[in-house]
């Protein structure tokens, strides 16, 4: 037995033996375990079976695996903003290189959405969606996972109500008046589509509790809590407000242009799926959200996304023709 294998063996008993373990025992599993394979360690047969169209049309199949790749870049933005959040050391180096993660993955979501923009034949789109219906994207509890992780609730608030609360009001106040219920709200009716009546059922308990487990540990408090010294750091403000422009500008343009693409007609405007009013609840100048606007001038703040929505509406009107 050469000397680094046996210097490997000593550090493997040891470790077993801090736990309380019996290396012996592992080491007779080792002797009957399978060799890994790529295909069984990241479930491939699995994955590959969860694209389950419910019509013939062959594009279903696009937007259904397009959603479940965003799914998965969403799962990989939350678990980098829960080690921001989990990080003792306040130290603007971690708080930045994770940001990095959270943009870069931000930013193959948006050079990737041309799969939904361009990537299906509309009279497909348009006939298969009906077979989708009440289901919509607005349903993206992830989406609105990342939304909690980043921001405290009173950012959150309808811009036509934000300015009448604050951190000490209750959560689930705010909540009842988070920005983007009113963007799956019947426009002739006004009463809630079932589209986010199946929304809140499902998910609401959990959205409370993790607004509630995060309260003053968001993103922008972990930031807030940063030493003067590392709040400052230059490297860090660009991340987040790359940040910013990336998930509250940038990521629902390219949902805007989508809706343009297979939804919009002059003169009339044809609901997403599940009834939510798009034209209501996409553009950025409208709503207004900013994770960290500490970090915004009044004047940035103010003409918010408005550039964006003119750049992006007339390139969707350009493509269409």
């Amino acid at each position: 037995m050469d000397e680094k294998l046996q210097d490997q063996l000593q550090k493997l008993q040891e470790k077993f033996k801090n736990s309380g373990q019996d290396m012996n025992s592992y080491l007779d599993g080792l002797l009957y375990d399978k060799y890994l394979t790529y295909w069984d360690y990241i479930h491939l047969d699995t994955l590959l079976s969860l694209q389950i169209p419910r019509t013939y049309f062959p594009d279903e199949e696009i937007f259904i695996a397009y959603h479940q790749i965003t799914e998965l870049y969403f799962k990989l933005i939350i678990h980098e903003q829960k080690q921001i959040i989990d990080d003792k050391l306040q130290q603007a180096d971690f708080f930045t290189k994770r940001l990095e993660r959270i943009n870069r993955y931000f930013r193959i979501l948006i050079d990737s959405f041309d799969v939904m923009i361009r990537g299906m034949e509309k009279e497909q789109f348009l006939k298969f969606r009906m077979s989708l219906l009440p289901a919509s994207g607005f349903q993206s509890a992830q989406y609105r996972m990342i939304e909690f992780y980043s921001t405290p609730m009173e950012h959150l608030v309808h811009v036509s109500l934000r300015d009448q609360y604050s951190e000490a009001d209750s959560i689930e106040d705010m909540y009842e008046q988070i920005y983007w219920k009113r963007g799956a709200t019947d426009l002739e009716t006004q009463s809630k589509t079932l589209t986010l009546k199946q929304f809140e059922f499902r998910y609401t308990p959990r959205f409370i509790r993790i607004m509630n487990e995060v309260k003053g540990q968001t993103l922008y408090h972990k930031y807030l809590a940063l030493p003067e010294s590392e709040k400052n750091n230059q490297a860090l403000i660009n991340e987040l407000r790359k940040f910013d422009v990336n998930a509250n500008v940038n990521w629902l343009l390219m949902h805007m242009g989508a809706a343009f693409r297979y939804l919009h007609k002059e003169g009339q405007t044809v609901l997403a799926t599940g009834g939510t009013n798009w034209k209501e609840f996409l553009p950025p100048s409208f709503q207004k959200i900013h994770y960290f606007p500490n970090l915004w001038s009044p004047e940035e703040k103010e003409n918010w996304g408005r550039e964006w929505v003119t750049h992006a509406y007339n390139s969707a009107k350009t493509k269409q023709h």
